[in-house]
């Protein structure tokens, strides 16, 4: 229910944006263009483009499967009126907070004039500087457009390896310098091909990884490409092995049982309420999966463990080491802590993917969901660390919140 209550007030805001934009674009041509008939003329075609472009992609593409290469369709279609749609959105949120701003200013303006007794006309603000202001909102909300653009044809492109100790004081000996690569997230489809997902799988190789961690979202909602994306993992290669969880997107493209069984024929364990052992000269550590945890507003469906009780995930801890647990969602954490996991590592959040923390730690759309938007966390009893992944939903864009495949390097130490 608060998934619903948040989704409304969006798409109310979407309509407001598209009126709003429509309407200023109808302005500007009525200044630079000179007849009624040529208005009218370029009113028509720019309004047969949109709606071109919003039955393209709402009604000719419903159904269609899931491209898993970026064609020209998806690059002149999907990306444009993608690009458009969020960009709007977001601007729209500029201009109201603008008219907000505007209206308590001259509240405020208003009431110390009434207070002093001087007349409305007194203390309003030169022509420069109303130009200056003028001139201020537009940048304003020209921004939104151009962080999409930037987003679009680089920020979703633009990788960070992040290189990440981690301390274990239940550590033991032979595992000291152990190293773990994660990768989260990958959403095949034409935004994220087969042959970019090739291009991580050598990165993640290419860091000498004892160990390699997927965390879930393989697919989106489209089941169809689940097997082109085991394809395009399958070169991953770790002495200790490649191990993983599933995501709430498996779940809901109904993917959870095909995935496993596809993964498990290139030898890719995916672990579901399961644990592994991994041992080295007689040493082990306990590496533990499942699959996505029903949390507060977000349900992968019935038959799925609750974030906040983990139940059953007392049999699958081991007493005498260090504990690794592979949860998509890192909303599991303040549990998984108090039973004494040692490390999570998590996804699902994309980092906010549309994120403007460098601004302020509060703007990421994740934060709707869960605290725990990307990097790392300490709680009593155990650490978290969430990895930003590497692809994308709905918008193929990302500001704020760059993919990211995670290098850990274990140590032993409080």
């Amino acid at each position: 229910m608060p998934f619903v209550f948040g989704i409304a007030p969006v798409f109310f805001i979407f309509i407001g944006s598209q009126i709003y934009f429509l309407t200023r674009l109808a302005a500007w041509a009525k200044k630079r263009i000179g007849t009624r008939g040529k208005r009218i003329a370029a009113g028509a075609a720019g309004l047969a483009v949109y709606l071109f472009y919003f039955a393209a992609n709402l009604w000719w593409e419903a159904g269609r499967p899931s491209s898993i290469h970026l064609t020209l369709r998806d690059a002149l279609l999907s990306a444009p009126f993608l690009w458009w749609i969020f960009s709007s959105t977001v601007a729209f949120l500029v201009v109201l907070l603008i008219w907000a701003a505007r209206g308590i200013a001259r509240t405020i303006t208003w009431t110390a004039r009434a207070v002093a007794g001087r007349s409305a006309a007194a203390g309003r603000p030169s022509s420069s500087r109303r130009q200056f202001l003028e001139h201020a909102a537009t940048a304003a909300v020209a921004a939104p457009f151009v962080a999409g653009a930037y987003g679009l044809l680089y920020g979703r492109l633009n990788l960070q390896t992040t290189h990440q100790p981690i301390r274990l004081a239940r550590l033991p000996k032979a595992f000291e310098g152990f190293r773990i690569v994660q990768l989260s997230d990958i959403h095949i489809g034409p935004f994220m091909g087969e042959d970019e997902i090739r291009k991580y799988v050598q990165i993640a190789n290419s860091l000498k990884p004892d160990l390699i961690a997927l965390t879930g979202d393989f697919v989106t909602f489209d089941p169809s490409p689940r097997r082109a994306v085991v394809q395009a993992l399958r070169g991953l290669r770790a002495p200790f092995g490649v191990f993983g969880c599933l995501g709430n997107h498996d779940s809901w493209a109904r993917s959870e049982d095909a995935l496993t069984e596809l993964f498990g024929q290139v030898g890719i364990k995916m672990l579901r309420q399961e644990r592994v052992p991994i041992q080295i000269s007689g040493e082990r550590l306990n590496l533990i999966g499942i699959d996505f945890a029903n949390s507060r507003g977000m349900s992968a469906g019935p038959g799925h463990m609750s974030s906040l009780r983990l139940e059953g995930m007392e049999e699958l801890l081991a007493a005498d080491t260090a504990n690794i647990l592979l949860s998509h969602n890192p909303e599991t954490f303040p549990r998984a802590a108090a039973l004494g996991i040692d490390l999570s590592l998590a996804g699902h959040t994309h980092g906010g993917q549309l994120a403007l923390e460098f601004i302020s730690p509060e703007l990421a759309p994740s934060r709707i969901v869960t605290p725990y938007v990307a990097g790392w966390f300490q709680r009593p009893g155990g650490q978290l660390y969430v990895n930003r992944g590497i692809g994308t939903i709905a918008a193929p864009m990302r500001v704020g919140a760059p993919p990211e495949i995670t290098a850990y390097e274990l140590t032993r130490g409080a």
